[in-house]
C-alpha cells in the first residue's frame, strides 16, 4: 500500500503553496538556516516533476509556456522555473526490475525453472488445527510469468482425509470475477499427495505484475484448517512470487504453479547490466549538457523512480529554500499543459496571503493546510476552455493545445471557438 504522500502527490497535478512571507523566513521556521542575501528573488517559483530521460517533453514546455513567460516583459522577472530532475538513475536494467517503478532488483533464481512446485506446505500434519473462520485468503504479487495448474486444501479428517466442501478461488486484485476455481467436497476431495488434496484447474497464464489473492471459503459448518507460521514451508518459487503478510492463524492452503524458462533470463544478465551502465553514462552526459544550455534544472540527490516522486518533491521543497526567494510555489509535471497568464492573473485576483495555503485539485483531506479547491486544476486529461491545467500529454500534445490557446483562445479547438 502506497502512503499516503505517494496518494497524494499523482492527482495534484499543479498547486500554488504560499510560504510564510518570504523563504528566508521560511528557511529558518523549517530548521534549513538563514537566507543568502544573493538568491534571486522572484513572486513565484515553478517547479517540474521531470524524469531524466523526458526530454522531448521539457523542450516543449520550453517551446510552449515556459518560452512565453521567458520573452513576457511583465513575468519574465516574476515567475522562476526549475525542472526537478533525480540526480541518479536506476542503475537495474528495465528487465531485471521487481515493476517498472521501482529500482529493486528481480531477485531470480534457475532452481525453479519448468518445475511443478507447490508454493505452500505444511511437513507436519499434526500442526493442522480447526480454524475458527469460514474463509481465508493469501495475496500474492507476480514477478516473472507463471502458469496456475492446481489449487488445494489441507485434509480435515481425522485420518488426514477431507470433508465438508470448501471453494478454492483464484482472483485479481479489485475483480469480483474469479480466474480459477476449484470445489473440494467429501465425495470429490481431489487427489492426495503428501497428505494434501489437489485438483487441477484449467492453465492460466499469470504475467509479470499481476497482483492476486487467493481465497478458501467453507461451505459448511466443517471449516477449514490453520497452521502457526512456524509449521508452514513457504516457497517463492525461485524468487517469483511476492507474498503478502502470512498471520498465525491463517489457514493457508496450497497452489501448484510452473514456471516459465529462466535460464535465458539470466544468462543475459550481465550483458544487461554491461549495457545499462553506458546508458547511465550517455545519459548522465546528455543531462549535464541539457542543463548548462538551459539553465532551468535542478537535479535532487534521489534515483530518479516513479516511486521516489514524493522524495523527489521534498528535495525540492529543500533546495528552493536554500537557493530562491519567492512568495508562492507552483508544483506542476512536464506532461502538463498549463494556462500561464490565467494562473498568474487568479493568483492576483485571490489574494493568496493566508499562510500555509494550498490551492490546487486534491482528492483525499489534508489537515496541515487550507485547501482552496479549484476545478480548473484538471486530474485527468481531459480539455476545457478554462482550464488551468491539463494532465498526461505527450510533447505534441502540449504543442498543439498551447498554440491553440494563442491563436484563438481555446486550446481544445478552435473550429468550435469560431463557430
Amino acid at each position: 500500500m502506497r502512503s499516503a504522500a505517494a496518494a497524494l502527490f499523482p492527482c495534484v497535478v499543479a498547486v500554488l503553496l504560499h510560504w510564510f512571507g518570504w523563504t528566508d523566513r521560511t528557511a529558518l521556521l523549517l530548521g534549513f538556516g538563514s537566507a543568502d542575501n544573493q538568491k534571486a528573488v522572484h513572486e513565484v517559483l515553478v517547479g517540474v516533476l521531470s524524469a531524466r530521460h523526458h526530454h522531448e517533453l521539457r523542450q516543449a514546455i520550453r517551446d510552449t509556456w515556459l518560452g512565453y513567460l521567458k520573452h513576457h516583459p511583465h513575468f519574465q522577472k516574476r515567475v522562476m522555473v526549475k525542472f526537478i530532475i533525480g540526480e541518479h538513475g536506476c542503475s537495474v536494467p528495465e528487465e531485471d526490475r521487481e515493476d517498472p517503478y521501482s529500482c529493486s532488483l528481480l531477485n531470480l533464481t534457475e532452481t525453479a525453472a519448468g518445475q511443478e512446485m507447490a508454493i505452500l506446505s505444511v511437513p507436519d500434519t499434526s500442526a493442522l488445527l480447526p480454524s475458527d473462520v469460514s474463509a481465508v485468503s493469501l495475496d500474492f504479487k507476480v514477478l516473472h510469468s507463471v502458469v496456475i495448474t492446481q489449487l488445494g486444501v489441507f485434509p480435515n479428517g481425522p485420518r488426514d482425509d477431507f470433508r465438508g466442501n470448501v471453494t478454492v478461488r483464484l482472483f485479481q486484485v479489485d475483480q469480483e470475477e474469479s480466474v480459477v476455481t476449484a470445489c473440494f467436497s467429501t465425495l470429490s476431495p481431489g487427489t492426495r499427495v503428501g497428505g494434501m488434496f489437489y485438483k487441477p484447474v484449467e492453465q492460466f497464464i499469470l504475467p509479470k505484475g499481476f497482483e492476486g489473492t487467493l481465497l478458501w471459503e467453507a461451505q459448511d459448518s466443517t471449516g477449514l484448517m490453520s497452521v502457526n507460521t512456524s509449521g508452514l514451508r513457504l516457497s517463492n518459487g525461485g524468487g517469483v512470487l511476492k507474498f503478502g503478510a502470512v498471520r498465525e492463524t491463517t489457514s493457508v492452503h496450497l497452489l501448484f504453479l510452473n514456471v516459465q524458462v529462466l535460464s535465458e533470463l539470466l544468462r543475459g544478465r550481465a550483458g544487461r547490466q554491461w549495457i545499462r551502465e553506458a546508458q547511465l553514462r550517455e545519459e548522465d552526459q546528455a543531462l549535464r549538457e541539457e542543463s548548462l544550455r538551459h539553465g532551468d534544472m535542478v537535479f535532487v540527490d534521489v534515483v530518479d523512480t516513479y516511486r521516489n516522486v514524493p522524495l523527489k518533491l521534498l528535495q525540492f521543497y529543500k533546495w528552493s529554500v536554500g537557493n530562491a526567494d519567492f512568495k508562492l510555489l507552483l508544483k506542476t509535471d512536464d506532461d502538463c499543459y498549463i494556462d500561464v497568464d490565467s494562473v498568474l492573473l487568479k493568483t492576483e485576483r485571490r489574494r493568496l496571503s493566508q499562510s500555509s495555503l494550498w490551492w490546487g485539485k486534491i482528492r483525499i483531506g489534508c489537515n496541515v493546510v487550507c485547501v482552496c479547491q479549484d476545478s480548473g486544476w484538471l486530474c485527468e486529461k481531459e480539455c476545457y476552455v478554462d482550464m488551468l491545467s491539463s494532465p498526461q500529454h505527450s510533447a505534441q500534445e502540449l504543442r498543439s493545445l498551447w498554440d491553440r490557446k494563442r491563436k484563438c483562445g481555446d486550446p481544445c479547438g478552435c473550429a468550435r471557438t469560431q463557430h
